[in-house]
């Protein structure tokens, strides 16, 4: 297994060259990439995911067991740093991107741009860091075949609609090679034209199906999420108290605790707001904080500090829902080294921005104190807005082929905004090499997440890890 030592750091390189590309086939040949079978020092899968768990809110520990114990999918969701493991043993290319770190298709969606347009890409950068693009490619690849599993499709149509995901991949990057800087910066997929472009052999009611997340999105707003999460109390908005899922902050604020509850908020508020540009500011600086509350989000994030915060504009009306998420080491740190930001919250930002055309207007980065007296870094964002997203378990074979291949172009777009595209596009060629060597790859570590996935089955059964299931 590869380990860094802990001054050394992947970085992303300047200048563009295809030479670069075709010479690394040479130390990194394309069909390398097919090649998979665990290390005889394999670290335990559970270990890793206990490792994880020792930082985070030991309460909700089991319910992250629980949700990766569902299926073999929702196993891969929360085993990023499992994979990690496994990935810094295979070749690459030696050409740096700024990796999303957690690349499964899941992690692809809509999301609104502060033009107002819903636009599609990889939205969870919780892992972000410098690193081989190959690494985000196979995680990608490898959750197409594990999604293929799970809706019932036999191997050999696993294998073409993995193939055509990876093949959007390099021939989007062909694509983006022959365009200028700003033309690749500026580029993006709004929701429209995906539909336009991989739901063409959908037919109509397939089309209409495949639109259907992305229309539904536009509902998703601080309004759906003050209708979803608060209730009124004597006239005022409050976050409904569904525990342990979503906690009010009120409920778990220790009334002897030395610290005033009014000022500790006071405090974390302003120190989001400091890290505002100032128009932002000025916007922020409109709306009256009203609640906070703990909400537990997602697979492999349920543990980590998440907390929500209800704002309200002119009359009480006009409601802002934030999200604080705490940002932890990325999971791909022991491999590719230590962030250069010393707050991974700034790590996630500025990983998300360089990959993106467009993000939220309140995105941004603090560090806070917690309840338990340490010192936690979080990012912020606007909770559900737009937020689109697929539900692969009831999607069809030709619904999954549709939106992967949207998944693999997005992946070269955000690749090629801050990698060597030259480089990348002249490595892949214009053949069929790489894609079918992934294919292999993915159908190989599909086996070993299934093998990952009965392990932490067996330790919940043996009682070596507790799990709440249907949380």
């Amino acid at each position: 297994m590869r380990r860094v030592n802990v001054a050394a750091r992947a970085t992303l390189q300047s200048g563009e060259s295809a030479e670069r590309g075709r010479a690394a086939r040479r130390t990194a040949p394309r069909s390398a990439h097919g090649d998979w079978a665990p290390a005889a020092d394999r670290p335990d899968p559970v270990a890793v995911l206990a490792a994880q768990a020792a930082t985070r809110v030991q309460e909700l520990v089991p319910i992250r067991y629980g949700r990766m114990l569902v299926s073999p999918f929702t196993f891969y969701r929360g085993a990023a740093a499992v994979m990690a493991a496994d990935l810094a043993a295979t070749p690459d290319s030696g050409i740096v991107v700024q990796a999303c770190g957690d690349a499964h298709i899941s992690n692809f969606g809509g999301f609104a741009a502060p033009d107002r347009r819903l636009v599609f890409g990889p939205n969870d950068f919780d892992e972000t860091l410098p690193g081989a693009w190959e690494w985000d490619v196979k995680r990608m690849a490898a959750s197409v075949e594990i999604a293929g599993r799970d809706i019932g499709l036999p191997a050999g149509r696993r294998r073409r609609i993995v193939g055509a995901c990876v093949r959007e991949y390099r021939e989007g990057m062909r694509g983006f090679a022959d365009e200028s800087h700003l033309d690749v910066w500026y580029d993006r997929l709004t929701a429209s034209e995906l539909v336009d472009r991989f739901g063409g052999k959908l037919g109509a009611r397939g089309r209409i199906s495949f639109a259907r997340p992305f229309a539904k999105a536009r509902r998703k707003t601080s309004l759906r999420a003050v209708r979803k999460l608060t209730e009124r109390v004597d006239g005022e908005l409050r976050f409904r108290s569904v525990p342990p899922l979503l906690v009010p902050f009120r409920e778990l604020f220790d009334a002897d605790d030395a610290r005033d509850e009014a000022v500790y908020i006071r405090k974390l508020l302003d120190e989001y707001a400091a890290g505002l540009d100032v128009d932002r500011r000025y916007l922020f600086a409109t709306y009256r904080f009203v609640d906070m509350a703990r909400k537990v989000v997602g697979v492999g994030s349920v543990g980590t500090r998440a907390w929500v915060f209800l704002f309200v504009g002119r009359e009480g009306k006009d409601p802002l829902v934030l999200q604080a998420k705490e940002a932890q080491a990325s999971v791909l740190e022991p491999y590719l080294g230590a962030s250069e930001f010393e707050n991974h919250g700034e790590r996630v930002v500025r990983g998300q921005r360089i990959s993106h055309a467009a993000s939220d207007i309140f995105l941004s980065w603090q560090r806070s104190e917690g309840l338990d007296g340490e010192q936690h870094d979080f990012y912020v964002r606007q909770l559900w807005d737009w937020k689109a997203s697929i539900d692969l378990s009831t999607m069809s074979e030709s619904g999954l082929h549709a939106y992967t291949r949207a998944c693999g172009w997005s992946l070269a777009r955000a690749h090629a905004r801050s990698g060597d595209r030259l480089a990348i596009a002249a490595y892949l060629g214009t053949g069929s090499s790489f894609d079918d060597a992934i294919a292999g790859f993915s159908a190989a570590y599909a086996d070993q997440n299934e093998r990952d996935h009965q392990r932490l089955a067996e330790a919940v059964a043996t009682g070596e890890v507790v799990a709440e299931s249907g949380i």
